[in-house]
C-alpha cells in the first residue's frame, strides 16, 4: 500500500516546521509582507499547518475559514501567489521533502487559485 502524502511528508511535526518556514518566507518576501504587517503568525501557522495536514489526509481538523471567505477582498494577484507558492517550495526544499512530493503539493495547492485569486 502507497502511503499518504501526510505519512511522505513526515506527518503533523514535519508538515508544522515546514508551515513555520513558508510563513517565516512570506512575511520577509518583499512582494508578501505587507499582507502580513500585524497579523497573528502563531494563527497562520495553526491554521496553515492543518489545513496541509488536512490536505494531505492527516486525521487533523482545519478550523479556519474557508480558502475564498479568507482571501476575500484581498484582490490577490497571480505574482503575488506564484510569489506564495515559490516560498512553500523553498521551505519544503529546506527541509529534504523530496521532487514527487513537492510537485504533488504544488498541484494541489494551484488547484485552489480559483479561490484565493482576484476576490
Amino acid at each position: 500500500m502507497t502511503a499518504s502524502l501526510y505519512e511522505r511528508l513526515g506527518s503533523a511535526e514535519a508538515i508544522a516546521r515546514i508551515v513555520d518556514d513558508f510563513v517565516d518566507r512570506h512575511a520577509a518576501n518583499p512582494l508578501l509582507a505587507p499582507r502580513f504587517q500585524g497579523r497573528d503568525l502563531a494563527k497562520a501557522k495553526r491554521h496553515g499547518t492543518q489545513f496541509m495536514c488536512m490536505g494531505a489526509g492527516g486525521p487533523e481538523r482545519y478550523e479556519g475559514r474557508d480558502m475564498r471567505t479568507t482571501h476575500a477582498g484581498m484582490n490577490i494577484s497571480e505574482q503575488e501567489f506564484i510569489a506564495a507558492l515559490d516560498d512553500i517550495v523553498a521551505a519544503m526544499q529546506a527541509h529534504k521533502v523530496g521532487a514527487a512530493e513537492v510537485n504533488e503539493v504544488v498541484g494541489i495547492l494551484y488547484s485552489l487559485k480559483g479561490e484565493v485569486l482576484r476576490l
